[in-house]
């Protein structure tokens, strides 16, 4: 594996940092790869209690490569992108994210799949799906206006909003707001240490019993708004409006 993912495994405390500092921790194919390949490995290995997701101090993630998704777009429900969603949603560890700075796209959209989400004044989440003529996904269309209701999901999903920090926390997309990336890591830390002093099978049938009610209709979603992704990347607005993005 390369270096695109960092993986750092310490008494039990997993910790993978995206690492493409220079594209803003962009994700292309290869990390969708490296990344569901990482979680999936964890969730087998006994070693392995507790998962924090992070991109660092400065930026989670400007989400999908824009360049990748012209290049290389996903053709079926089996591309990396895909997966990795498939082994996030099946994840029984717990799965805490670490935020600062941008949180674009699948950025966010990730966030809504994690146990707890903890936030730096920095983080800007924000899911540019329509201006660049694509669709939500990540179950993002079911879950948002669950958590938010019609009015504010849509604002997010249609409008292209961008959400501070702060908002974030107060509507409920994130569980703790921090002054600094700095803090905001260690805060997971600590919390993930709390997790850890928790009996694990208790644990993780906690978390089936909470991801298990919707289950079924979130990854029939997913299944739904992904093959409608593919079908929009291949349409003349959304590859003008990527063209127009990308910078050779």
């Amino acid at each position: 594996m390369n270096d695109l993912i960092l993986r750092d495994l310490n008494n039990g405390l997993l910790t993978l940092t995206f690492n493409r500092p220079d594209k803003l921790n962009a994700l292309n194919t290869a990390m969708y790869s490296q990344l569901g390949e990482l979680l999936q490995a964890a969730e087998d290995d006994p070693a392995v209690e507790v998962i924090i997701l992070t991109g660092g101090a400065q930026c989670f993630s400007a989400g999908n490569d824009l360049k990748d998704f012209l290049d290389n777009p996903p053709s079926d429900m089996d591309s990396p992108v895909f997966r990795l969603m498939r082994i996030v949603m099946a994840l029984e560890k717990p799965l805490i994210a670490a935020v600062s700075g941008p949180a674009i796209g699948i950025g966010t959209t990730l966030l809504l799949h994690c146990d707890q989400v903890l936030v730096s004044r920095s983080a800007k989440l924000r899911m540019p799906f329509a201006p660049l003529g694509l669709c939500p996904e990540f179950g993002s269309s079911l879950l948002l206006p669950r958590l938010l209701g019609h009015a504010r999901a849509a604002r997010l999903l249609m409008c292209n909003e961008l959400l501070n920090a702060e908002h974030a926390v107060q509507w409920g997309l994130a569980n703790e707001l921090h002054d600094d990336g700095e803090q905001c890591l260690s805060a997971a830390r600590q919390l993930a240490l709390r997790l850890q002093a928790m009996p694990q099978e208790a644990l993780r049938v906690s978390k089936r019993l909470l991801k298990d009610t919707h289950r079924a209709e979130l990854e029939a979603c997913v299944l739904r708004e992904g093959l409608l992704f593919i079908e929009r990347l291949h349409t003349p607005e959304a590859k003008a409006a990527l063209r127009a993005l990308v910078k050779d």
